[in-house]
């Protein structure tokens, strides 16, 4: 078994090789270029903001179990830091989701007095929660953690290790261990999978959640924003249990949520001695191809109605500003190519205003700078931020269009 399991690991690492589960059966189907390699990353400079380095991407189609990777990925043109800002943790709409989700984790899993492990922590809020809310010990590992962004109060039950996690800290072991929006970052997703696996060891009883976008919605519908360099890795409920139950792990549960944006898995590890379980839920084989098909032939239009929309109004001399100014509203701009007929992206991340998009170069400003230059159209990166958004503008007596994504 061990020798068929090194063996297969080594077949997915290879260059045509699928990264998830080591298939030939590939076909790329969407390529972009000219990308930025960092979409998260704080630019101080409208200058450093354009000549940041950019990149190309392929998408590839495994037809063996509908993983989707880039093929043109390089790790080494990435940057993980204290400047890297990817916190949603300003907004209300996506902390009270949080909260939910952290107490549905506690209350199905028992987490209480437990010791938790969160790979990709971010700034630290997620496992914070956790352990806070069931009086839970948790360690977190990220090289773009900043200590003096953490929640007071909360350093006596938490660590944090500015570091990726890796084989060197498998010895922190863990009752409950998480990894959120950290997977699509990883490029060969089952040697990391397996790492965690084998962390695991022979404690049956820890339960792994781990929480990627939904490929499933992106493909679908052709959300081409959804689609950046930072993000080499994407599944659907189907490739991701497939991933997990090849990696030694009995799945216990897929579902989506946020606006059917996220997608979550819950695994226990399985018996070393059993074969894999091939289990698959979500879409088939079958319906995801159609998917990728549909994809194919829908995107230019897509893409070119948006160009019409940003198009439309800007020539007709409107004011057109972005809200939102992470990863969708960089892919966004860059994608159609936008530099001048939008000038501002709106942010209320202080630590973003100020800033500039990466790639196109506008400045990030807060929501007030829109009380002294009125928008005519505000198109809003992600839907399901239209009512926290449309309450905003109100409260500052502000009507604009309101577009979404």
């Amino acid at each position: 078994m061990a020798t068929i399991k090194a063996e297969v690991r080594a077949a997915q690492e290879q260059e045509h090789a699928c990264p998830a589960c080591g298939g030939a059966s590939l076909e790329s189907f969407y390529v972009v270029k000219n990308v930025p390699v960092n979409s998260c990353i704080l630019m101080a400079s409208r200058e450093e903001a354009l000549g940041y380095p950019k990149g190309e991407i392929n998408l590839v189609y495994c037809h063996d179990c509908g993983f989707i990777y880039n093929a043109k990925f390089d790790e080494k043109l990435i940057e993980y830091s204290g400047r890297y800002e990817e916190t949603q943790g300003y907004s209300g709409t996506f902390n009270a989701f949080h909260e939910r989700l952290a107490e549905t984790l506690i209350e199905r899993h028992d987490l209480h007095g437990k010791e938790i492990l969160e790979i990709g922590c971010g700034k630290g809020e997620f496992l914070t929660l956790l352990c806070d809310l069931g009086e839970n010990r948790g360690t977190g590992f990220d090289p773009s953690y900043v200590v003096e962004r953490s929640r007071a109060g909360s350093s006596a039950r938490t660590t944090f290790v500015t570091d990726f996690y890796s084989e060197r800290y498998a010895e922190h072991k863990a009752d409950f261990l998480c990894c959120k929006m950290t997977l699509e970052h990883i490029p060969l997703v089952a040697r990391f999978v397996s790492t965690v696996r084998a962390a695991v060891g022979d404690r049956s009883e820890t339960v792994v959640f781990f929480q990627v976008p939904d490929a499933s919605i992106i493909v679908e519908n052709c959300h081409f924003w959804d689609i950046y360099y930072e993000h080499c890795s994407y599944f659907d409920q189907g490739s991701l249990a497939h991933l997990f139950a090849d990696c030694g792990f009995q799945v216990s549960r897929t579902w989506v949520d946020y606006d059917d944006q996220y997608l979550m898995i819950e695994a226990f590890p399985a018996n070393p001695l059993d074969e894999p379980d091939p289990c698959r839920s979500g879409p088939s084989m079958e319906e995801s191809r159609a998917a990728m098909r549909r994809f194919v032939a829908a995107m230019p239009a897509r893409i070119d109605q948006w160009s019409q929309v940003i198009a439309e109004r800007s020539g007709a001399g409107k004011k057109i500003v972005l809200w939102g100014s992470g990863s969708k509203a960089v892919s966004f701009l860059t994608t159609l190519g936008i530099e001048t007929q939008i000038q501002h992206v709106v942010d209320i991340n202080p630590h973003r205003q100020g800033m500039y998009m990466p790639g196109t170069g506008q400045p990030i400003v807060g929501p007030e700078f829109l009380e002294t230059a009125p928008p005519d159209t505000v198109i809003i990166m992600n839907p399901v931020y239209r009512s926290e958004i449309s309450e905003k503008l109100t409260t500052m007596e502000l009507y604009p269009e309101i577009l979404a994504l």
